[in-house]
């Protein structure tokens, strides 16, 4: 009689857990093609155009890692996202947000966004600034 209520119970088991196995096998394939894309774009093909990633301004974008120029700008917390170029020297500018989209673009590389930061400001998105040379 044990053998039995075991045999049930080991049954189940490997039911239960093939069931799973097959969800986990899934899920595994898709974040190995979704690592794939991600780095499918390569020194050689930084110029081309993408789907996903590597996208050329004007293009939209949900996020500014999205986009060669690294900002994701909106106009309007309705509007649509577009990659946009970063700021310039003496540019209105955003300090780095947590959303990953911008209504001013952050500065281009060796410049400064110079201005007030608040935690509040970074939560609703309104950290701006003017885009400053750190050795003037």
């Amino acid at each position: 009689m044990g053998g039995l209520i075991y045999r049930k119970k080991c049954r189940t088991c490997v039911s239960f857990c093939g069931s799973r196995c097959n969800t986990m096998r899934a899920v595994v394939v898709i974040a190995m093609c979704l690592v794939g894309m991600a780095m499918a774009t390569t020194a050689e093909t930084s110029d081309e155009r993408g789907i996903i990633i590597n996208l050329n301004n004007g293009e939209l974008c949900a996020i500014s890692p999205q986009c060669k120029s690294s900002c994701c700008h909106r106009q309007s917390a309705l509007g649509l996202a577009r990659c946009a170029p970063r700021a310039a020297e003496n540019e209105t500018c955003s300090k780095m947000s947590l959303y990953g989209t911008y209504y001013y673009c952050t500065c281009e590389d060796g410049l400064k966004c110079e201005g007030d930061w608040s935690i509040g400001g970074s939560i609703v998105n309104t950290n701006f600034g003017t885009c400053v040379d750190p050795h003037n």
